[in-house]
């Protein structure tokens, strides 16, 4: 009977253990490296910034800043697992956890910066026109009477006809991809939006050379890497990762990789906790 009860002790104790390991062994985003994991948010569907491939892997501007990020907080690119965070959805995302960090052309704003924190910024973008390459389009005025398309619910091909060509044909489509075939096609005249996802779109092979920049500056876009509000930790840690990226050349060479086919004519690297008005 003595036996039966150590027995019958013993196995409740097997299985404490066996369930307290089974809870606690997801120990992502712990920031401590180590064979663990980290959660990244980017963008899966922008070429040249956050682009899942076909192969599964990931590739992008975005993509190169949070491997360089992890590594320097201790991961390895193995441990590192992608999640897509779409715009809508980035404040929610840091805020239950879904994530450690997210690097998704996420510009700093007043706004956001009352739901998250941010590190960076680590590029400054501006909204711009991409055009074909012998287009006339070289200032926002030539678009009165012109087709300019840009997705459903953006306020980028607003701000044109409000501002600066009122007389401009706005066309909307569900993704930038169909606006970029639009404009392949000849169906509108231009796309707005950053000029970063532009040129990301523009670097894809099947469009090289196709298209150009207008290099106009409609705003400024301060990229930074958004982090949980009150990780203040991480936020450091971050900053002087970026600051290093610029320092060893790495962040100009992912500039090039990405931006490069589209002749993107990007501003220098930011200081960290620089925002430009």
């Amino acid at each position: 009977m003595k036996l039966r009860k150590v027995t019958a002790a013993s196995a409740v104790l097997l299985a404490l253990s066996v369930s307290a390991t089974a809870c606690g062994g997801d120990n992502s985003d712990s920031g401590s490296g180590g064979g663990k994991k980290i959660k990244v948010g980017i963008k899966f569907d922008q070429p040249g910034l956050g682009l899942k491939q076909p192969d599964g892997s990931f590739a992008g501007f975005d993509v190169d800043v949070a491997t360089y990020v992890a590594k320097e907080l201790g991961y390895k690119p193995d441990q590192i697992q992608w999640v897509e965070t779409k715009s809508a959805d980035r404040e929610n995302a840091l805020q239950r956890g879904d994530v450690k960090f997210i690097a998704a052309t996420y510009s700093i704003t007043d706004e956001r910066k009352q739901k998250v924190d941010f590190a960076g910024p680590y590029l400054l973008a501006h909204q711009d026109l991409l055009v074909k390459k012998d287009s006339k389009i070289a200032k926002g005025t030539d678009l009165n009477g012109k087709s300019l398309c840009s997705v459903t619910g953006s306020t980028s091909a607003q701000n044109v006809q409000k501002t600066i060509a009122p007389k401009a044909n706005l066309k909307s489509n569900s993704a930038y991809s169909e606006c970029i075939a639009s404009l392949q096609s000849g169906a509108v005249d231009a796309v707005t939006t950053d000029d970063s996802i532009l040129a990301g779109f523009a670097a894809q092979d099947k469009y090289k050379g196709q298209f150009k920049l207008a290099g106009l500056k409609l705003s400024n876009e301060n990229y930074g890497v958004g982090v949980k509000k009150g990780d203040t930790a991480t936020v450091d840690k971050i900053n002087k990762a970026l600051e290093k990226m610029v320092s060893d050349g790495s962040w100009q060479k992912a500039v090039d990789k990405n931006f490069g086919p589209a002749k993107y004519n990007n501003e220098q690297a930011p200081k960290v906790g620089q925002i430009v008005k």
